[in-house]
């Protein structure tokens, strides 16, 4: 026993070793860490359980047969993360760059149907340089057969994916699929042709970091959700996220132990400006709402006219969909609608409810906007509110104008709660434009037309400038004031805690994508 003990042990020290201590070294002295040390980070001390150690290849083509490798590029298993149990899947870049081949992708396949029939989160952390060329077809199907497990898997657990190298060509597909991707500043991209192949093709030219690197995606295509500066910054944000979140679509988040204590927020008073043309910042009201240091941010240099992110309210973890007049005055178009729409469908997904805070002087006019499509996209975000189930609480802090009142979760699409402060103006439009459109002729006949205008625009606002209209027609269930909107929302929260609510019999509906 002890001879066949010894090969054992000879096999899981060659399989730890990946590449090899050379690869090791140059995957270090790029600043990025191994596969293996990356899942160890990831989990618990002492949780990890390594599935598929010794896995080969089975190609002998092109020489194949001479190269191989325990694990075969990808290291799987299962373990802890605050207790709680993860699956994960962790590509090595040392062994063949991380490249997909058939028994690659069927460790990872594994991994996803052991999440799926356990009902816990499963974490890909992916560093590979795409599919491996020489298995042909087979690698192809291989990653066909992931995409379909991420699909199976949507909606039913959490699907995280952390780009920590490159992601090209079919890779970039699977966490495409995932609920969140968390990219590594500097040492990942993701895109489906790479620079050589567009230069080719388009005659551009243009850098792997320019073209699908962090900074692009976050910011420009919306890509990726969050950005870290090292591998290790990325792993703490995959657990802080998971901290969130439930296990399943079956469980509710994690709560906190929380007292109900003196909850005034006094500060909350003096946000908004006198004048109702100036921005404020409405990370300040989240930040005098939610639980001490709780929020976390998702997709935060994508659409900044509108903040979405994961916070805590009184111990439960929230969703929180924002305008932010600090850009575009808040106003919704085609960006802000897709990334706020798949936000509140993941929440939705997770029984995970939903604070909406609302500022909106409309939706983005121009060329630009209707021919991207503005229409679809806004129903987009229209669509995601409506057909969610989960606790929704609605505050309208300031302006609520037109069918943008009505897409940002309004009484009339399913919120359970609506509020508003005394600050609230929720009317068709705006009182100068819409004095502008009813007295334009009596404007335009008068001998001081500009004077006309400003009387005009008092009478319209003195009208419909407030929130209680809404209110008496029951549309805005109560005018708070701002420095109890704490206190509001965690009574809200808990008296909706039990919320159930059948749906329609039906397959699905069909979202405009």
């Amino acid at each position: 026993m002890q001879e066949k003990l010894t090969q054992l042990h000879d096999k899981i020290a060659q399989a730890k070793k990946g590449g090899g201590e050379a690869r090791n070294a140059k995957q270090h002295s790029k600043g990025k860490l191994t596969a293996r040390e990356r899942v160890l980070l990831l989990l618990d001390d002492g949780s990890f359980q390594e599935i598929g150690m010794l896995v080969e290849h089975r190609s002998k083509d092109f020489g194949m047969e001479k190269q191989v490798f325990l694990g075969d590029g990808v290291i799987t298993g299962y373990g802890l993360i605050g207790g709680r149990l993860v699956y994960v899947f962790a590509q090595d870049f040392t062994v063949f760059g991380g490249s997909l081949s058939e028994t690659h992708a069927e460790k990872i396949c594994k991994i996803m149907d052991l999440a799926m029939d356990n009902g816990a989160p499963v974490i890909g952390l992916n560093d590979s340089g795409g599919a491996r060329i020489q298995e042909g077809v087979k690698s192809l199907g291989g990653y066909a057969d992931i995409f379909y497990r991420n699909t199976q898997a949507s909606g039913f657990i959490p699907q995280i994916s952390a780009i920590m190298g490159p992601c090209a060509g079919g890779a970039v597909y699977s966490p495409a699929i995932t609920d969140f991707i968390v990219m590594v500043e500097e040492t990942s991209y993701m895109f489906v042709t790479g620079p050589n192949v567009v230069k080719t093709v388009t005659n551009e030219e243009v850098t792997s970091e320019e073209l699908g690197g962090a900074k692009t995606h976050a910011s420009k295509s919306g890509v990726t959700h969050l950005t870290a500066s090292h591998d290790l910054d990325a792993i703490k944000q995959v657990q802080k996220l998971l901290s969130y979140l439930p296990q399943n679509c079956k469980e509710k988040p994690p709560e906190f132990p929380y007292v109900l204590n003196d909850e005034l927020r006094p500060d909350l008073t003096d946000i908004i400006p006198e004048n109702a043309q100036h921005p404020y910042d409405m990370k300040d009201v989240v930040k005098n709402i939610v639980d001490e240091d709780s929020f976390m941010e998702i997709h935060g240099a994508y659409a900044e006219n509108i903040v979405v992110g994961f916070s805590r309210i009184g111990g439960k973890s929230i969703g929180i969909i924002a305008n932010q007049p600090m850009s575009l005055a808040g106003v919704l178009d085609v960006d802000a609608s897709k990334k706020a729409g798949r936000f509140v469908r993941f929440c939705d997904s997770f029984n995970i409810p939903m604070l909406v805070l609302v500022d909106v002087p409309g939706f983005l006019p121009g060329t630009d906007q209707e021919w991207n499509a503005i229409i679809t996209n806004g129903a987009k975000l229209l669509y995601a509110f409506s057909e969610a189930t989960v606790p929704s609480v609605t505050l309208i802090t300031r302006k609520a104008y037109g069918g943008a009142y009505d897409v940002m979760n309004s009484k009339h699409i399913g919120a359970d709660i609506n509020y508003a402060w005394p600050s609230a103006e929720i009317a068709v439009m705006g009182a100068k434009g819409a004095s502008e459109i009813i007295f334009r002729r009596e404007i335009a006949s008068a001998d001081d037309p500009a004077a006309i205008l400003k009387k005009k625009e008092n009478e319209y606002a003195e009208k419909f400038a407030h929130p209680y209209r809404a209110a008496a027609r029951g549309f805005v269930d109560e005018i708070i004031e701002p420095q109890d909107t704490r206190r509001k929302l965690i009574v809200a929260f808990d008296m909706l805690k039990n919320k159930s609510k059948k749906t329609i019999d039906k397959k699905h509906g069909n979202i405009p994508l």
